[in-house]
């Protein structure tokens, strides 16, 4: 494949918004008119160099965007990262380069402001291996047979001095940035959600098309304190005998414990009306079967790739998180890219982590992608070596491996961006 040398892939203008958007609009299949409402809230968060686009003459044919974000790895240490999101290429103009073209702008502008990772959500799986991203969290989505799951609706509700409020968009501005703040302490692969998020996500900002208002329902424990918040929608479906048969679908749901989110979704199940819990994008060892007298009332209806993750800094990036085990590893790491390759000897324990380029002979060989998805601690090493993606230059060294990188639950990210 030979770059095009007629289309002009650079950072756009402040003034050329409308039509970075006309073309975004086209890659995502969405009508290519954009209000003025959301032109205009485009306009409050245009970063200068973080949006690229592809044009051929005044016409934008691809569009790219990337915006600061923070990750949080194991450990609860949170590093800077790139997002990238807002990726497209017009069906016209596929197949000439210019989606490489403006990954390797973007991720070259990341390596020179010292990020430590860059992060997207992949509509298509095949795409982003080739840039050194690889999946580094799965989400589950629940379908709960609410009939089915033996709840007794009277004895659903808390009993022990916590209560459920029904709350509006307002009050979850208020108070969903600091419970969210200590809820992504704790989870590694959560991300960062920035004022507007909440605004989006609450209906004040017009980005989210055919925006219906949903409902809001806190947690508070036993002393008052918030400590769970979620935001689902309800249908309205009728059996042929006049029954409801609603189902309820969880945009997103955030508890700081077990008994918070324990509490949350028994109430979910026990309102009126609904025959069906959604959960929305969960992780793939969420609590919430278990919840239930009869866990399988709760089937997993999606289970996919979520998080990928694109390794700028290895040092910083493993020395970013912490281990339950002690040992070490040579880790030889290709990356295509010249951005993170390199020999690094890892060393690690419960008491801290450190992370050194060597000349030391080779324990596992891999891709900056595959080190990617063992970093958050999903992956395993043997799984990967009995794959062909990971080579052992030492016996066992994929072992040791897993003993230092996995986790004893599955990171996950709780939001699309």
């Amino acid at each position: 494949m030979t770059p095009r040398t007629d289309i002009d892939v650079r950072p756009i203008t402040e003034a050329e918004l409308p039509e970075w958007l006309r073309a975004l609009n086209t890659g995502f299949l969405r009508s290519s008119l954009t209000s003025e409402a959301e032109l205009d809230s485009r306009r409050t968060q245009f970063v200068p160099g973080r949006y690229l686009g592809a044009f051929e003459g005044a016409r934008c044919v691809a569009t790219f965007k990337s915006f600061a974000q923070e990750l949080t790895a194991v450990g609860g240490a949170t590093v800077p990262a790139n997002a990238v999101t807002g990726v497209t290429v017009t069906p016209t103009h596929r197949r000439r380069g210019l989606l490489t073209r403006m990954m390797s702008q973007d991720l070259a502008a990341a390596k020179d402001r010292e990020d430590v990772v860059a992060t997207l959500i992949a509509a298509e799986y095949p795409i982003y291996g080739r840039y050194g991203f690889g999946p580094a969290t799965w989400m589950t989505e629940w379908t709960v047979d609410v009939p089915r799951s033996g709840l007794d609706p009277r004895l659903s509700g808390p009993r022990d001095g916590s209560r459920i409020d029904i709350v509006e968009g307002e009050d979850v501005r208020k108070l969903g940035p600091e419970l969210h703040e200590r809820v992504r302490g704790a989870q590694p692969g959560a991300v960062s959600r920035d004022e507007l998020w909440w605004k989006v996500n609450t209906g004040v900002v017009p980005f989210i098309q055919n925006w219906t208002e949903p409902f809001y329902a806190v947690h508070r424990s036993p002393g008052g304190e918030v400590d769970g918040l979620v935001s689902y929608r309800a249908d309205e479906h009728w059996g042929d005998a006049k029954q409801p048969l609603n189902t309820a679908t969880v945009s997103w749901l955030l508890a700081a414990n077990p008994a918070a989110e324990r509490a949350l979704w028994l109430y979910l199940c026990s309102i009126d009306w609904i025959a069906r819990v959604k959960s929305g994008w969960r992780a793939p060892d969420d609590l919430l079967p278990f919840f239930l007298p009869d866990p399988r009332a709760a089937s997993s209806t999606t289970q996919a790739d979520w998080l990928w993750v694109r390794l700028l800094d290895v040092v910083r990036a493993l020395e970013a998180r912490t281990y339950d085990a002690e040992g070490s590893l040579v880790l030889e790491v290709a990356d295509g890219a010249g951005l993170a390759g390199g020999r690094y000897l890892l060393e690690a324990s419960a008491d801290g982590a450190s992370c050194t380029r060597t000349t030391r002979g080779a324990d596992l060989v891999l891709d900056v992608r595959e080190l990617a998805t063992l970093w958050l601690g999903d992956e395993s090493a043997v799984r990967l070596a009995a794959l062909g993606r990971v080579r052992e230059e030492r016996a066992g060294a994929a072992r040791v491996a897993d003993a230092l990188l996995r986790t004893s639950r599955r990171p996950w990210c709780p939001d699309m961006f």
